[in-house]
């Protein structure tokens, strides 16, 4: 019912503040502003000439000048390396008319190879929100993953299991794991599974990537309970190729490739296809006792012996652009698949020589967009898939293994960890819709609705009488948000929103009827939550280099599937898990400025205070070879994070980020006991405190060739060393050392572009780098990449 009350409550607004605009006596005008090739134009300036009236075109390349009096009028419409146009127009009372523009663009912007302007990634930057993007069309001739480029934002840790295609455990500002959602064009990822993940998709599918810390717009509909990371691929309408080929360390191999062709009649095709292999077979150094006699040897260097891994995909979209039903109608398919060895368990004591998994992504998807549908400024998303892929762990051999490579053989049946062939699939759906109307140049209204399901199907062929594997494992998660944004003018901008969460949970809990032993029952059990969510963000520019921004949100995060049914790897499921609720408060500052157009610097600062009620985090089970979830009454965190970067000219660039977060048990009390625990106001183990990047970049113009440039690139990681386990257990704590990563890199671009050769050292020093329980990362390692690039 109150779902049915939120759209119609906002369907109420759409249509009166629909009708209010037509019965004034004021006219509107509204319309887009293209290219010659059709694409749009975004952060046009539209004014009206002789008055004070004016507006932005938005990214879409849509604008809506505030309302205006019948009569005549000139229209002067700028953009940044394009020809400046006039349109006259005369306008009624009462009408609402469309205005479109298509821009030629300047010589000078055909010619030059670096135009300075405001980015697509700097007016995301802009928003009220604590938001980051970063422009990753800079890191295409690099070997980064996307993984790795967010690594480098302040805020930000990616901590793996190992090397290419590990696991890998996301935090930002002290939220980790399922805390964090993750977008695609602002279609959330929940259901892709093991075959589309961060560290295997290359940069080079993202136009940039955007990192909101905290508050979460309500078009990103998501539980995300300490911020998401959308990629935004840029979809544009046009015709370009893309591909590259790296080869470097550990046999590793990364290719992809991106097209599209948009034709003048709109038919449009898009391709990303990309793949990756390497035998991951650095140096660990480890503790190991002789299988045969139980010697001991402690600190031994040795190479890691069972870990390749590989997977392609191919994503393809074809359908229509620019037509009158549709601004955007795309049918989709994502194919994938991949295997991977399994080394180590949880921590590296467990060390495994046959276990593996392998899985594969079958999804077809549906992407609508229609700008303008019935009423002015009424705009319309829809995309929907659906995961029909498969996973698989195979584990069949009954031995033990250790990092000499020596195994011992047992009789019977059994295998590494626990004998399985288990093959499933997740049957894993998504829908999105989002509605938005904006009026009047300053208001607008938006809803979104995401529909989630899921229900886990499974057999394994070494135990086909089973009845383990026909129990329950359903899930269906609503999430309704209503948002309303109010630009008072170009300085000050303000949005409020409400979010609704639901999510029902069925599955079955094993019991003993009888009391025997080895007597197993199931019956069959249900959860349901439901919350209401709620924020406010608002953005104030002081002067035009200095904004001040501030945020708030009500957020609540439900359990998420691997954490509630396991993800039947390396992590347990916990059906009795709680929703965690957050109280997020964000402050931030932005200021740049520039020395005679030459030296230009940008500051960025963030303050944070985080108060999470039934915090989920992760913890080692009774044996200590897999992860589990459990909650926590209360955890605080309160901590900042800032970059400044410099820039001369266009031939160097540099910066530093640092981010703390102090992040504290709050819980007075153990679970199930009166007893005060001795655990209170412990920082939480297991998770960096203090993190940094600094890198610099000098580039060297017509080397070579007038159109070749050449760059030169350094980077370094700091990790302040952190407790493994709770600083109050005394001997027990541990702890995983300081660590400092340097990279170097050097990119030779020949005709303006077109060819690329790309040569990078990572880990120079050959650090050692541990995350995850002291997993061990790669050490030092050198790649080549080589790409071709066309555009028109």
């Amino acid at each position: 019912m109150q779902y049915i009350k939120v759209l119609s409550a906002g369907f109420l607004c759409l249509c009166f503040f629909s009708s209010f605009s037509q019965q004034t006596g004021h006219a509107f005008v509204s319309g887009y502003v293209r290219d010659a090739a059709g694409a749009p134009v975004p952060f046009a300036t539209i004014k009206v000439l002789h008055t004070q009236t004016g507006a932005l075109s938005d990214t879409k390349g849509l604008y809506t000048l505030p309302a205006l009096a019948a009569g005549d009028y000139t229209i002067v419409i700028t953009a940044l390396g394009y020809v400046q146009q006039e349109r006259k127009i005369a306008l009624k009372a009462g009408s609402n008319q469309s205005l479109h523009f298509k821009l030629s663009a300047t010589a000078q912007h055909i010619n030059e190879v670096t135009v300075i302007g405001r980015t697509l990634t700097q007016e995301v930057n802009r928003q009220s929100y604590n938001v980051t993007a970063i422009d990753a069309t800079k890191l295409y001739n690099s070997t980064l993953d996307l993984s790795h480029a967010l690594d480098r934002v302040s805020g930000v840790r990616v901590r793996e299991n190992g090397g290419l295609g590990s696991r890998i455990n996301f935090s930002l500002n002290g939220f980790t794991g399922r805390q964090v959602r993750f977008f695609i064009d602002g279609i959330p990822m929940d259901n892709f599974g093991s075959s589309f993940q961060l560290n295997n998709i290359p940069i080079n599918l993202a136009e940039r990537v955007e990192v909101y810390k905290g508050v979460v717009p309500v078009w990103l509909g998501s539980d995300a309970l300490g911020g998401a990371v959308n990629i935004a691929t840029g979809s544009q309408q046009r015709t370009y190729f893309d591909v590259s080929y790296s080869y470097g360390s550990f046999n590793t191999h990364r290719s992809a490739v991106n097209a599209g062709l948009t034709t003048g009649k709109g038919f449009a095709f898009q391709l990303n296809a990309f793949q990756n292999y390497s035998d991951n077979n650095y140096h660990v150094h480890v503790d190991v006792a002789d299988i045969h006699t139980g010697a001991y040897y402690p600190n031994q260097k040795v190479r890691r012996f069972h870990d390749n891994y590989h997977n392609e995909t191919i994503i393809a979209n074809v359908g229509v652009v620019n037509k009158k039903y549709a601004d955007k109608l795309l049918l989709g398919i994502t194919l994938g698949q991949n295997r991977a060895d399994v080394q180590t368990g949880a921590r590296m004591v467990s060390v495994f020589g046959k276990f593996y998994t392998r899985g594969n992504i079958v999804m077809p998807s549906l992407k609508y967009a229609k700008n303008d549908l019935f009423v002015k400024g009424l705009n319309v998303r829809v995309s929907g898939n659906y995961n029909l892929g498969e996973e698989q762990n195979v584990d069949t051999f009954y031995r033990r293994y250790n990092w000499f490579q020596q195994y011992k053989t047992y009789n019977g049946l059994g295998g590494e960890r626990e004998r399985t062939l288990y093959k499933y699939r997740n049957n894993n759906g998504l829908l999105t819709t989002t509605v938005d109307y904006r009026f009047a140049g300053r208001h607008s209204f938006m809803l979104n609705h995401v529909f989630n399901t899921f229900d886990r199907k499974g057999s394994d062929k070494l135990y086909p009488e089973s009845v383990k594997y026909e129990q329950p494992q359903k899930l269906t998660k609503n999430i309704i948000g209503a948002g309303y944004k109010f630009d008072y003018d170009p300085r000050w901008s303000t949005s409020v929103f409400v979010k609704y969460f639901i999510q029902q949970t069925k599955y079955a809990q094993s019991y003993n009827p009888t009391g025997n032993w080895g007597d197993i029952a199931y019956r069959n059990q249900e959860n349901k939550f439901n919350n209401t969510g709620y924020g406010i963000s608002s953005s104030y520019f002081i002067t035009p280099q200095l904004q001040v921004k501030g945020s708030y949100e009500r957020s609540y995060r439900l359990p998420d599937t691997y954490e509630l049914f396991g993800d039947l790897l390396n992590l347990e499921g916990n059906i009795s898990l709680r929703p965690e609720k957050s109280d997020n408060f964000n402050l931030g500052v932005h200021y740049h400025f520039d020395i005679n157009e030459v030296h230009r610097f940008n500051f960025d600062g963030n303050l944070i205070y985080r108060n999470t009620s039934d915090f989920i985090r992760a913890s080692l089970n009774q044996n200590q070879t897999k992860q589990v979830m459990e909650n926590r009454d209360r955890v605080t965190n309160a901590g900042a994070d800032g970059e400044i970067r410099y820039s001369f000219k266009n031939l160097l660039t540099a910066g530093v980020n640092l981010t703390y977060q102090n992040i504290r048990n709050k819980t007075r009390f153990e679970p199930g006991s009166s007893e005060y625990s001795i655990l209170y106001n412990d920082r939480i183990p297991n998770m960096p405190f203090l993190f940094g990047n600094a890198d610099a970049s000098i580039f060297l113009p017509n080397v070579g060739w007038k159109s070749n440039t050449l760059s030169l690139g350094y980077n370094v990681l700091f990790v302040h060393a952190y407790y493994l386990y709770w600083p109050s257990l005394g001997d027990d704590k541990l702890d995983i050392p300081r660590q400092l990563s340097h990279d170097i890199n050097a990119v030779y671009a020949i005709a303006n572009g077109r060819y690329n050769i790309g040569l990078e050292c990572k880990n120079l020093m050959d650090a050692r780098l541990y995350d995850n329980f002291s997993l061990q990362k790669p050490g030092r390692a050198f790649y080549v990449k080589l790409r071709y690039f066309f555009k028109k």
